[in-house]
């Protein structure tokens, strides 16, 4: 091979080798939030955390509060090149979808965690809310990540007179 050819193509395997790097570090740092995600949830699943608006008549407040609950996530850079090339195209961006589902999950436990913390015994009127974070190119265009922010009135139930 030519010095031509091998100049012309390092950048090339620099890029597949640095997109492979990526790819299983991203994958096992998913993996890993993942199996989080799961082993916190089982742990609060019977905490209530409702999206209604009005209570049932057989619950009888003391008190509530605000909770909240926000992450922010980023993709990493092998899924960015990914949804950058889906782009291109158009059509349903898969790489995106466990990135959303991460963040969704986990702001709702740091919600329900924080309720939790605080005394509350149910959250209800539970509402989301996400923001893109734009990446540094300078033209603004792409995401760096989402902010993914849970939060709903946390409530203490009323203890029953003893008597």
């Amino acid at each position: 091979m030519s010095s031509d050819t091998l100049s012309l193509l390092m950048p090339l395997l620099s890029t597949f080798i640095l997109l492979l790097v990526t790819y299983f570090i991203g994958s096992w740092l998913e993996r890993r939030h993942f199996t989080s995600i799961r082993e916190r949830e089982a742990a609060l699943r019977k905490f209530p955390v409702l999206t209604f608006e009005t209570l049932p008549n057989t619950w009888h407040v003391a008190s509530s509060d605000l909770v909240s609950g926000s992450v922010v996530i980023s993709l990493d850079y092998f899924k960015r090149f990914v949804a950058a090339l889906r782009s291109l195209v158009g059509g349903r961006i898969k790489t995106y979808e466990p990135l959303l589902d991460r963040a969704r999950r986990e702001a709702v436990l740091r919600m329900t965690e924080e309720a939790k913390m605080t005394g509350f015994d149910a959250v209800i009127n539970v509402r989301l809310e996400t923001s893109r974070l734009a990446s540094s190119r300078r033209d603004g265009k792409g995401i760096a990540g989402v902010e993914m922010l849970a939060f709903g009135t946390g409530i203490r139930f009323a203890k029953p007179n003893a008597g």
